[in-house]
């Protein structure tokens, strides 16, 4: 398998070209710590409340032995098109152009202000690609909806599955069998728990603890492949949420958790630099030894990472 490396301390800003990288931000020479996967876990509708649960000891597992933040922030609005483009994208809807959940491809608002190779605005996904073209890319998503967000043609595995646990069980096997570079992980159960019942329910706490329990059967996946030593975990969500409702402009629908562990990253860091959903896709891209998108505005979350290792 090709190896991937991460090293601490690279940062990388847009200039020159359009999708060039920025001269200003040059990486900088040191200690490496080896990353040869990254799993990237979105939890719709998860905001920072669920962490309220009671029973989530692979939630709190990740975070006392990884970095994290529960005060991480979505774009406006807190939809989720809106906050999962941005996050995989690098960027706001001011930049992509997705301000709602009714987006598609032939319907928007605003235009994007840049297209790339895959016929809109450059993702994670697509970079990976198209900067190593031999990477195996896996996207498996619980809300259908998320598909449309993405260069479908950049995956080796793209696929809708319909519910959480199915979704969970189907990442498990392709990881065990494909091993990829780069994989996503959507689950949704948590936000239509929040929808029904309320963002502060039993229901909703239920839910969470439920993922919790899914979380933990990836990470054992993961492990029982002997790849826990070179894999980053990224857990995250698109909004949190208020009374049965998202979208607004309230700290409940804005703050989202942001949790990574896995090589290089600081042990029971708590991030106290502000860090956007956007910044999420600059922060793979980073671990992975991509030049960023010049149209993306986000920043890798460098603070997680110990310099030393």
């Amino acid at each position: 398998m090709r190896l991937i490396r991460y090293v601490s301390g690279i940062a990388i800003l847009a200039l020159g070209s359009c999708f060039g990288m920025n001269s200003a931000r040059a990486a900088e020479s040191k200690p490496r710590a080896v990353v040869e996967h990254v799993v990237v876990i979105g939890v719709d509708g998860m905001g920072a409340v669920a962490f309220e649960a009671k029973n989530i000891p692979n939630l709190r597992r990740l975070m006392e032995t990884g970095a994290s933040t529960l005060r991480a922030r979505g774009v406006m609005p807190t939809s989720s098109s809106p906050n999962w483009a941005s996050m995989i994208m690098g960027a706001g809807p001011e930049q992509h152009g997705i301000t709602s959940n009714e987006w598609e491809t032939n319907k928007f608002e605003i235009a994007p202000i840049a297209i790339g190779s895959g016929g809109i605005f450059p993702t994670i996904f697509g970079t990976l690609r198209e900067q190593h073209p031999n990477s195996k890319i896996v996207c498996l998503h619980d809300w259908d909806g998320f598909g449309r967000l993405t260069e479908r043609a950049a995956f080796n595995v793209i696929e809708r599955v319909d519910g959480t646990p199915a979704t969970a069980a189907r990442a498990i096997e392709v990881f065990k069998n494909e091993k990829p570079e780069l994989m996503f992980v959507h689950f949704d159960e948590v936000d239509h728990n929040g929808h029904d019942k309320g963002w502060k329910s039993p229901e909703y706490f239920q839910a969470v603890e439920r993922v919790d329990k899914l979380i933990g059967e990836i990470l054992k996946a993961v492990e029982s492949v002997g790849a826990s030593a070179t894999t980053l975990i990224l857990v995250t969500a698109d909004h949190g949420g208020k009374g049965t409702k998202h979208g607004g402009s309230t700290m409940e629908e804005i703050e989202i958790p942001w949790i990574i562990n896995g090589p290089g990253v600081k042990h029971g860091f708590n991030i106290t630099d502000p860090v956007n959903t956007y910044d999420t896709a600059a922060t793979i891209a980073s671990v992975l030894s991509l030049k960023q998108p010049n149209v993306w505005i986000a920043k890798p979350v460098l603070s997680a990472f110990d310099s030393s290792k």
